[in-house]
């Protein structure tokens, strides 16, 4: 990891509906102890007053002085800018709050907001499932090796994130990878997130049990059911994920023809990625027909499941060809056959958050040195 031992400190924040939590951060470590404040998110001033009060708190208890302050915070925003106008957790941004010239003031350090899918993958990408993917290729003596990275966040909604080259990529109205309003497979006037989130799990499930109250069962308990640990409609809770899954890999075919890069999911239904990582990859590796009815492959990459030992082996081994240079003895590498992996997170996705604001803020302020 490029800051693993970088003796800078960066203050972060978690920013949700209900909770602020703050925490320090030194060489991708966290340092002494998170400080948690209600989020305030319908009181401006309240809201505002609490995020100081954190960030001053968190020097105090870490005894550090920040070299910046890197934080997620939910959109709509300008994160470039600094400027939130978010009208859903905290609505009492709604109309544009210039939030990182406050806390610039204020603190008198470099202040970056992101969004936490973006954050997330970057996270994965210095120090989590890209470097997960390289180690498989070394290990297995290929040649090859990745240096894009996309990330899916799976939990309330649909998140995402793109990081090109060590770069996070986040378009020119700090709006890129907003995978959520892509389109849903199973109801195409629908978006993605609807067919891939908690609700869509617990919806199918209580749709397939004849329950009213879709809220009834978590994610966790439709998990349980299908593996058989708590009482219920096992088949029907297997279906749940399936379908989910299924909605998903219609997604990432979509998000690998354009990033063609490995693929890292998170979120708090990723820790059910055995009950949806089969029917996932069977989408992704489905067929297309043209107007003759000759059938094609819907993605010219070849997919594979990381977290299946024998497809994470085969996904290693081959896929790059040595050849001779015509007219003389040198040789070269090349992909002869085109593949992408899909793994879950390897750091944990609040963990991912917190590196990737802590590496991209290390990141921006070595371009100003």
């Amino acid at each position: 990891m490029k800051y693993d031992k970088d003796e800078r400190v960066v203050f972060t924040l978690d920013a949700g509906g209900t909770n602020y939590v703050f925490t320090a951060i030194k060489g991708c470590k966290k340092i002494g102890e998170q400080i948690t404040l209600p989020s305030e998110g319908d009181n401006l001033d309240k809201s505002i007053a609490n995020i100081k009060r954190g960030f001053s708190e968190l020097a105090k208890a870490s005894g550090a002085k920040p070299s910046a302050i890197s934080f997620a915070f939910p959109g709509p925003a300008d994160y470039q800018n600094g400027v939130i106008f978010n009208i859903g957790n905290v609505p009492a941004f709604a109309g544009g709050v210039a939030l990182g010239d406050i806390l610039s003031e204020e603190f008198g350090v470099p202040v970056f907001i992101n969004n936490d899918g973006d954050l997330f993958v970057y996270g994965e990408a210095m120090g989590g499932a890209l470097p997960f993917v390289n180690e498989l290729m070394e290990k297995k003596g290929n040649p090859k090796r990745y240096k894009n990275l996309f990330g899916i966040t799976l939990g309330t909604g649909l998140g995402g994130g793109f990081v090109i080259d060590g770069t996070l990529y986040t378009g020119d109205n700090s709006n890129a990878a907003e995978v959520w309003l892509m389109k849903n497979k199973f109801s195409p006037d629908s978006f993605a997130e609807e067919g891939a989130c908690i609700r869509a799990v617990q919806k199918s499930y209580a749709k397939r049990i004849g329950l009213e109250d879709y809220k009834k069962y978590s994610p966790k308990d439709i998990e349980d059911i299908a593996l058989g640990k708590m009482e219920g409609d096992a088949d029907a809770a297997k279906a749940a994920y399936a379908e989910m899954g299924e909605a998903l890999g219609d997604v990432l075919a979509e998000i690998t023809r354009i990033s063609d890069c490995p693929i890292v999911i998170g979120g708090g239904l990723s820790y059910g990625h055995k009950l949806f990582m089969d029917s996932l990859i069977k989408e992704m590796r489905g067929t297309l027909i043209n107007g003759e009815k000759k059938i094609f492959p819907k993605l010219v990459q070849k997919i594979y499941n990381l977290e299946d030992c024998g497809q994470a082996d085969a996904f290693a081994t081959g896929g790059v060809k040595e050849v001779k240079v015509y007219g003389s003895s040198k040789t070269v590498f090349a992909t002869e056959e085109k593949r992408i992996g899909i793994c879950v997170s390897k750091l944990g996705t609040s963990n991912a958050v917190a590196i990737g604001a802590y590496a991209f803020a290390l990141n921006e302020l070595d371009k100003l040195a």
